[in-house]
């Protein structure tokens, strides 16, 4: 009978609702619209384009904010152009199909922005939000990120400001909203259709998880290519490393600044940051199958920066790493075997290329201090063939006092400079020691 109550139910349902009226179809977002009409002039996607073929290798979007013809983009839009000037250059479709050449006039490296021009003048352009500038935006506030998505077409996409990132060193905007590839540079408006931010990355791993560069800084780009003298195309690359060598100054000197602190794993202690931008998590392999012949457990902090060089090329970044190994049914030997393996030279990505030195290692053993165990530590390091003075680096530190439990602890830092890398280093073997 259970069937014939439902379908009951069901004619019953449909009676009372067709005797109500029926509801009219929600309008589309009309700020949206009007946002759009307002902003679409005053767009521009920004293509880069092989010389040699003159066919496009990447796209971007750009927007302008003086009537001269100045536009606002993403640096990693025109950072192919800026390191390789010979090979690549600059062009831009408006919305009315009007093509010409860009000249690049100031760049951003840490905020990843670029301030170009138009050989146009007479142009609408947008205006900076207030609010924004002054870090007052509500939020919760509706916001629109406008761009070319795919090369698809100009679009779009409301979405939620959420305020400034909490855990990050560099300031980013927190946007619920889709950003797509090709919207990079593009602007973000509120419904008045002033800008408060600038498009320029996603996660991969969430769902319209995206991040805006606040307004602020283009406003400050802005001022400072309006000043002059604007970039010597032949000296951007020059200009782009002694960018990363300020910001990697500052961000070491933030990271000595908030402190570090000791941390327990396992029957050590080792060096972990105190700074609120560095992010910790924990793993282990206790309840892999099948079981496994050693137990380890790891912690892992993260500073989670990452500033954009070039397309084979993400560097800023600082990585401790702490995992204690316990032998579960392996003798000394087997155990010491294991560790060699997991503790060999540091791999790095592969993908830097040209732009990055062979990967050079120095292996070295620490004596043992009255609270602090004998160490075989490995020094690696890559120079940034591109920018002086700068390396990634690897520290690993492996623990030499017991046959059948280690630790294995690791310091990355990328993009650094020789005297930082060393002096964190210092800092991260001096705090390996045994758990009082």
């Amino acid at each position: 009978m259970r069937p014939l109550v439902l379908a009951a139910a069901a004619l019953l349902a449909g009676a009372v609702a067709a005797q109500q009226p029926a509801q009219p179809p929600q309008p589309l977002s009309t700020v949206a619209e009007r946002v759009y009409d307002h902003s679409r002039p005053r767009i521009v996607q920004i293509r880069t384009l092989l010389q040699a073929e003159n066919r496009q290798t990447s796209i971007g979007s750009g927007f302008l904010v003086t009537a001269d013809g100045l536009a606002i983009t993403n640096y990693h839009v025109v950072s192919r152009f800026a390191l390789d000037p010979r090979t690549y250059r600059l062009e831009y479709l408006a919305p009315d199909g009007a093509k010409g050449p860009l000249q690049l006039l100031a760049l951003d490296v840490a905020h990843d922005l670029a301030v170009v021009r138009l050989d146009r003048a007479g142009l609408p352009h947008f205006e900076f939000d207030a609010r924004a500038l002054a870090g007052t935006l509500p939020k919760g506030e509706r916001i629109y990120a406008m761009g070319n998505p795919l090369d698809l077409g100009f679009t779009i996409v409301e979405g939620t400001y959420n305020g400034l990132v909490d855990k990050s060193y560099d300031e980013r905007i927190h946007f619920s909203g889709s950003i797509n590839p090709g919207m990079s540079g593009g602007p973000v408006a509120a419904a008045d259709g002033r800008v408060v931010g600038v498009n320029v990355a996603k996660r991969l791993d969430g769902e319209q998880v995206g991040f805006l560069v606040p307004a602020l800084y283009a406003a400050q780009l802005l001022e400072r290519a309006r000043k002059g003298p604007p970039l010597a195309i032949d000296k951007a690359r020059e200009e782009v490393g002694r960018q990363l060598g300020t910001w990697q100054g500052a961000f070491h000197d933030a990271l000595r600044a908030g402190g570090f602190r000791s941390a327990s794993i396992g029957p050590y202690r080792g060096l972990e940051s105190a700074v609120p931008w560095v992010t910790c998590w924990a793993s282990t392999n206790a309840d892999a199958l099948p079981v496994p012949r050693t137990s380890v457990n790891t912690t892992r902090c993260t500073t989670a920066t990452g500033i954009f060089v070039s397309d084979r090329i993400l560097t800023g970044r600082v990585d401790f790493s702490q995992s204690y190994y316990r032998a579960v049914d392996l003798n000394a030997f087997q155990f010491a075997k294991e560790l060699s393996q997991r503790s060999g030279a540091a791999g790095f990505d592969p993908r830097a290329g040209r732009r990055l030195t062979a990967q050079e290692c120095r292996d070295d053993f620490v004596s043992a201090r009255d609270a602090s165990p004998a160490l075989r530590t490995t020094w690696c390091m890559r120079a940034y063939r591109e920018f002086e003075g700068l390396y990634d680096v690897t520290l690993i530190a492996l623990t030499q006092d017991r046959d059948r439990e280690a630790l294995l602890a690791t310091l990355t830092m990328q993009g650094v400079s020789h005297a930082n890398a060393v002096a964190l280093g210092r800092r991260f073997l001096e705090a390996i020691e045994w758990r009082q």
